[in-house]
């Protein structure tokens, strides 16, 4: 079983990414080899070396190997056992189904619930619930009809949190968003009626479908939340997440959003169409209105606040730092784009990627886990250029085949 399992670990991570992160003494170091590294076949160090890097641990306890993440001094450190009796931690989001991973934990939990719910869009759930931990905003683009509202609602009711929807039109106004003041006779002053931003969930439903005056009537909110009103500045509640739909671009009635609206959103997802077994899924089952009545909080808002907290926490080694920085300034000098990634959009990569590494177990981030995330934070900030010699169909995945890890 042990072979099984490094097996697919060593299929999954390639030996240069496993290596890329770390000092060739630092790989020795963790298998208690030294520098020497007598009577171990090169191989044998790849291997050991991609298994440790991936979350198992063979003959080191658990607290060694955090004290070495840590980056205590070596002489702190006790020496590691060279055998390989036993498996001691097991990253199992990277090995296993995602019921298996957690499954005592809250945030499990809401992942589970909310699989039963949204068929077939694990991967899409997994990044929302990475960038409500992120302290970020989410935009779902896509078709009608395929669960853009749903997704929303269900992950209010799952982490307990107040959820207003707000149905942008082309006659929308600011004020019916942000709220607006209403002269009271019997005390002959203006009182403010808070509008439906005072929440803590919000979902801007076909949010292109406002004009641009109505748009950024959220502008203020998502990135200080706060709102600004008759002189008078007043705090969202905490936490404050918004969830914006729009249709496709093409679509009649439609204002597209500009680059600084754009911007705000940490990421974009695409539900897509679901395949024929979570069709027939839901085709043959309960309406999904009724299950989200019966819904229950998987989570408190102190848990979800505890998790937020939690992820700056998350180790990101100065390699990494690099690596990200590589991402951007690629994006900066090339001619293949518009216009480079912003600071904000480099804040944004970090941030995702350290939550991302919070919900697989771990407290270091991986070049994986920045990888995994980039097309959705960067999918909606690059704009590839039209020069007649063939347009980039996916700028994230181009970023990420032209920039090496280094």
């Amino acid at each position: 079983q042990q072979t099984r399992l490094l097996e697919r670990v060593v299929y999954r991570l390639k030996a240069r990414r496993a290596l890329g992160m770390m000092r060739t003494h630092f790989v020795f170091q963790a298998i208690g080899m030294g520098n020497e590294g007598g009577g171990h076949g090169v191989m044998s160090i790849v291997t050991r070396g991609i298994a440790w890097r991936s979350g198992i641990y063979f003959g080191v306890s658990v607290s060694q190997t955090q004290r070495f993440c840590n980056g205590e001094s070596k002489k702190s450190r006790q020496p590691l056992r060279r055998r390989i009796p036993t498996f001691h931690r097991i990253d199992t989001h990277m090995l296993f189904d995602k019921k298996e991973h957690l499954s005592n934990n809250p945030l499990a939990n809401v992942l589970a619930k909310a699989g039963e719910i949204i068929l077939g869009k694990d991967q899409q759930i997994r990044m929302a619930m990475c960038c409500i931990l992120a302290r970020g905003h989410l935009l779902i683009e896509d078709v009608p009809g395929v669960g853009k509202t749903t997704l929303s609602h269900v992950l209010a009711s799952l982490l307990g949190l107040h959820y207003q929807r707000i149905q942008f039109t082309s006659d929308l106004l600011p004020a019916d968003i942000v709220g607006v003041s209403i002269f009271d006779r019997e005390s002959s002053t203006f009182r403010f009626h808070a509008g439906p931003v005072f929440s803590q969930v919000i979902l801007a439903d076909e949010i292109n479908r406002a004009s641009p005056k109505a748009q950024s009537a959220l502008l203020e909110a998502m990135e200080e939340h706060q709102v600004t009103a008759d002189g008078k500045t007043m705090k969202l509640p905490e936490p404050f997440f918004v969830i914006a739909t729009q249709n496709p671009s093409h679509q009649v009635g439609t204002f597209p959003l500009p680059e600084s609206q754009l911007d705000r959103f940490l990421m974009r997802i695409r539900l897509g169409y679901p395949d024929q077994l979570a069709e027939r899924a839901l085709l043959k089952g309960e309406d999904r209105r009724e299950l989200i009545a019966k819904i229950t909080p998987a989570m408190t808002v102190e848990d979800l606040l505890s998790l937020q907290k939690s992820v700056s926490q998350v180790f990101a080694s100065d390699a990494l730092i690099d690596y990200i920085q590589a991402l951007v300034n690629y994006t900066r000098d090339s001619a293949r784009f518009e216009m480079g990634l912003s600071p904000r959009a480099g804040l944004a990569i970090l941030r995702a990627a350290q939550s991302w590494a919070m919900m697989a177990g771990r407290r270091q981030v991986l070049p994986e886990d920045v990888q995994t995330i980039v097309p959705a934070v960067t999918g909606h900030r690059l704009r590839p250029v039209s020069n007649g010699e063939g347009k980039i169909l996916d700028p994230a995945q181009e970023l990420i085949r032209a920039v090496a890890i280094p």
